[in-house]
């Protein structure tokens, strides 16, 4: 089962991510989303998995002064993630149907390791 990380840009999680999986040797495939447009389905997959207000970061000024910050319907949360995937948390870990928002080192290890 392969591992893919997807970002916006590199931060420091980001490079924690890295580093865990590099040095066990465990392959992963990078989805730029500056580059790979995301697809509504893989965002529903990660909003169903964590709900669609944790995938968000919230912690952005851009984000808090946008529409998305002040509106509870998913539908359109989802359709302002899909303009702005600057919006999303970084990285968001998918292997499979397992997802996991940002770094966390006991839940990749748990991910990675069945």
């Amino acid at each position: 089962m392969s591992i893919q990380l997807y970002l916006y840009k590199k931060n420091f999680d980001v490079q924690k991510t890295e580093r865990f999986l590099k040095e066990r040797k465990i392959n992963y495939q990078m989805m730029d989303l500056k580059k790979h447009k995301l697809g509504r389905r893989e965002l529903e997959l990660f909003a169903q998995s964590k709900g669609i207000k944790a995938i968000i970061n919230f912690e952005d000024e851009k984000v808090k002064s946008h529409p998305i910050a002040y509106t509870f319907d998913r539908d359109a949360m989802i359709d302002y993630l899909l303009e702005k995937p600057e919006f999303l948390i970084s990285p968001i870990i998918r292997m499979g149907q397992k997802i996991l928002i940002g770094f966390n080192e006991s839940e990749l290890k748990a991910m990675v390791n069945g």
